[in-house]
């Protein structure tokens, strides 16, 4: 287990705006940092992050917490994993005491299949550098490309041997269970019990995740065996969706974010060898045909896309088709093409880096040029083909979903392919309106299964549950100024020299969470809603052993539950921030102008509510017909009444716009 100590100095060093940079695009917003939900796909900013407080919210979806809540939430990392993830990050050396084996046994199916890969990936490139058969084929294999020994050992690169089983008798020796081997793909188990390497006899690419976890591999063979696949993926895992990963993403991050573009390429070498180059922001569909998810993952670092064609015309049709999917995910694209007989590899090798980056730069045109330059070719004068062609070019405008972006694009058009704007603005008319008529007949055929409630009357918008609110506005008050100390005005009843009864106002200074647990303790109140409970008593626990508050060191020992729960009200101004209410002549007001007088209208309102409910309970509960237990029912609830007048008459004294 990972020491206190560890874990202390992790959250004192790591910047909760420094580590979420690396997965998510920020932009500054004031004092905070916004950009857009990492956890749903969005197109307006709803994620934000306040280096002063070092927490993150994301209101999209409601999750929110410490930069390790982040790494747990947005990498399923397990709490340890988050802690070493950031130790390492932050050069900290972990301290940690034994690991028993019943924790080990406790390790979930997921974290040994991480486990599992991580092995092999080490295993690989250590078989590549330390032995004759790796030395003799792997590495001169990577050496006759190119690749330096510091690029070899930043990717990780290895070498699986020849032998049927060589990888998996030593990850058996390890102690690496069989199950695991065979569920990462790593390891083939046939029906007569035998098993082989999946990867034998090939070079090895590991396949990292945005966070650097090691989630698969891609192995090239180097015979000439023609029943074999020049390039094998790791199969789908529990850990490895490969629509859903990007070859290089964890060493093109954060070049993605600082030069706000990524170089999308096809192949492994590829990324490779540019990143060797100096364009280190550069990432492949590792094999596959691009998807949403791979396009979203870039969305989170830029939103813009170049995407590099070798010049293969055949190869070029069949990526083309990737440019509307980048398109409808609103991004901007451009693309770049090589000279005859060159890909990404071959030209970054045999030029320098100021020839390399000119090119790219000089060189990439808008898709809207690139179409009409690729298909002007085969259109070859022929009315018809020119005709598809602009329909072509017009279909991938329809895709964006910004409409002066698409007015912008069809001037473009317009002006290329020498064709009125207004034929182009009819086409991109009819194609659009064809998406809505298609988008609502599934729209009805969705509404078909309502039809049962159709006629129903209407459902009651739920009432605001009062009592919740008002627990809430305890646990917030609690986190934002309990440590406080605020004047608090009280009123005694006193007899004067003619022995009448009369209020006197009492002040004095307290700190806040004092206030409000003796207010609560007065009238013996618990806060009904059990996560509120949880957090007052231990907040108030919190409070009694410090005297100061430290989000920090306060977010260390909560639950994602609780964690989520405390951050939305940490972050409510942010929130605010999102909306510009200013902007619009609506200005919030704050509460820290007046904390005694919020914290005591809220404590009053609760205890009226609660008094007012007890009423209700007590005449809801009277069944008796007896004349005395009715008598003794009215004076208890005269007596409530009497009550709630003064606490009625204590909240106007203290009124505020608050609630």
């Amino acid at each position: 287990m990972i020491t206190r100590e560890t874990i202390d100095k992790v959250f004192e060093t790591a910047r909760v705006e420094e580590v979420i940079g690396d997965f998510v695009q920020l932009k500054r917003a004031g004092s905070n940092y916004k950009g857009l939900s990492p956890f749903s796909d969005e197109r307006s900013p709803s994620f934000m992050v306040s280096p002063v407080k070092q927490i993150w919210k994301d209101f999209s979806s409601g999750k929110g917490g410490s930069v390790v809540t982040f790494l747990m939430e947005h990498e399923h990392f397990t709490y340890p994993e988050a802690i070493r993830f950031l130790a390492n990050k932050y050069n900290i050396e972990i301290e940690e005491t034994e690991t028993s084996q019943e924790d080990k046994i406790e390790a979930n199916e997921k974290e040994s299949m991480y486990l599992v890969s991580e092995f092999a990936k080490t295993y690989f490139h250590d078989t590549l550098l330390n032995t004759e058969e790796g030395k003799a084929i792997g590495l001169s294999y990577f050496k006759e490309r190119g690749f330096t020994d510091e690029t070899i050992a930043k990717f990780g690169l290895g070498y699986s041997p020849e032998t049927w089983d060589a990888f998996t008798k030593e990850a058996l020796s390890k102690g690496y269970q069989l199950d695991y081997l065979e569920k990462v793909g790593l390891t083939i188990l046939r029906e007569d019990g035998k098993h082989f390497d999946r990867f034998k006899g090939r070079v090895m690419f590991p396949i990292q995740s945005l966070s650097g976890r090691n989630l698969g591999f891609g192995g090239r063979i180097l015979t000439n065996d023609k029943k074999a696949a020049k390039y094998l993926n790791s199969p789908e895992s529990e850990i490895y969706h490969k629509s859903k990963v990007l070859y290089g993403i964890f060493h093109a991050k954060q070049a993605i974010a600082k030069q706000n573009n990524c170089y999308l390429v096809e192949g492994y070498t590829d990324v490779i060898q540019l990143h060797q180059a100096g364009v280190e922001n550069v990432v492949a569909s590792s094999g596959t045909a691009l998807t949403p998810d791979q396009i979203r993952l870039i969305n989170r670092l830029t939103k813009n896309i170049t995407v590099l064609f070798d010049g293969d015309a055949a190869g070029l049709r069949a990526s083309v088709r990737g440019i509307d999917l980048i398109l409808e995910e609103g991004m901007n694209i451009k693309v770049c093409t090589f000279p005859d007989g060159d890909d990404p590899d071959s030209f970054a090798k045999k030029n320098s880096y100021d020839d390399l980056v000119s090119y790219l730069e000089n060189s990439a045109k808008d898709f809207i040029q690139f179409k009409a330059s690729l298909l002007m070719d085969e259109a070859n004068n022929d009315p018809i083909k020119k005709a598809d062609l602009i329909r072509d070019m017009v279909v991938s405008i329809s895709k964006i979903p910004d409409r002066i972006k698409r007015e912008i694009y069809i001037q473009e058009c317009s002006r290329i392919m020498d064709i009125s704007e207004q034929v182009l603005l009819n086409t991109l008319a009819q194609l659009v309106q064809k998406d809505i008529s298609e988008a609502g007949k599934k729209l009805k055929q969705e509404q078909k299964a309502f039809e049962v409630v159709k006629n129903e009357p209407l459902v009651q918008h739920e009432k605001v549950n009062i009592v919740y609110e008002l627990e809430r506005k305890i646990i917030e008050m609690l986190l934002l100024y309990g440590s406080q100390e605020a004047d608090f005005d009280d009123f005694i009843l006193k007899a004067n020299e003619d022995g009448e009864m009369i209020e006197e106002k009492e002040s004095s200074t307290e700190k806040v969470h004092r206030r409000i647990y003796l207010s609560l303790q007065e009238d013996e109140v618990e806060l009904a809603n059990p996560l509120f409970k949880e957090l007052y008593n231990d907040l108030i626990s919190y409070y009694n052993q410090n005297e100061e508050f430290n989000i920090e060191h306060y977010l260390m020992q909560l639950s994602s539950e609780h964690s989520a729960i405390v951050t939305d009200i940490l972050m409510l101004e942010e929130k605010e921030l999102l909306h510009n209410w200013e902007a619009k002549n609506i200005y919030v007001k704050s509460k820290n102008k007046n904390v005694s007088q919020y914290v005591s209208e809220t404590i009053v309102s609760l205890r009226e509510y609660l008094i007012n409910k007890l009423i209700m309970d007590l005449m809801q509960s009277y069944s008796s017909e007896e004349e005395n237990d009715l008598q003794e029912l009215m004076t208890t609830i005269n007596d409530y009444n009497k009550l709630k007048v003064n606490l009625t008459n204590k909240i106007g004294r203290i009124r505020s716009t608050y609630l």
